[in-house]
């Protein structure tokens, strides 16, 4: 995707061989406009495989997911990251460590949003180590839901994420591929 790949260049900072900072556009600010068009895209990836939710994980994920789910017409349902007094209690729980956090953290979706007549696309603005997908991917497998694929903003090409999850058999769409950080450059496939 051309405009993505525009807009990294424009406000990507690369911080080390491993990791960007794209704050600006998904981690922090959002830009509606490229954000709408990622949503497009992502629906018209997925259009065909007549999709009954969008799965996605708290919090930078949302608001893509969110443009995706507005365009496909269906609705939209994050993983949240933290328990709180009103959490449901009949959830679906994995935990999961996080490449850019450092730390394990659980992952809660509750069992009322999640079940097996949905057909589920999971999108997520970043794959680096692909350990968010993979419990996500674990929890709509133990609603019964089916899922159709992943989609991803930014797949970090030169970590092992995406590639392992496409040999488990899951179709992964990533609308750009980072190859290389090294040397503080930004390197696409």
């Amino acid at each position: 995707m051309e405009l993505l790949k525009q807009k990294i260049r424009e406000v990507g900072v690369v911080v080390s061989d491993e990791v960007i900072k794209l704050d600006a556009i998904l981690n922090h600010a959002v830009d509606p406009v490229l954000t709408t068009e990622m949503g497009r895209e992502f629906a018209r990836l997925y259009r065909e495989q007549r999709v009954t939710k969008v799965l996605t994980i708290e919090s930078s994920g949302i608001p893509i997911a969110f443009a995706a789910a507005q365009e496909l017409g269906v609705p939209m349902v994050f993983a949240r990251r933290k328990k709180t007094l009103n959490t449901d209690v009949e959830t679906y729980c994995e935990r999961v460590p996080s490449f850019t956090k450092g730390f394990v953290t659980d992952i809660m979706v509750g069992k009322e949003f999640l079940n097996e007549t949905d057909r589920v696309v999971l999108i997520d603005d970043f794959i680096a180590n692909g350990d968010a997908a993979r419990g996500l991917i674990r929890i709509i497998r133990r609603s019964g839901a089916e899922l159709l694929g992943l989609g991803i903003a930014v797949e970090k090409s030169f970590q092992a994420g995406g590639r392992t999850i496409r040999e488990s058999g899951v179709r992964v769409e990533s609308l750009v591929r980072i190859s290389s950080l090294a040397g503080g450059r930004i390197e696409f496939e």
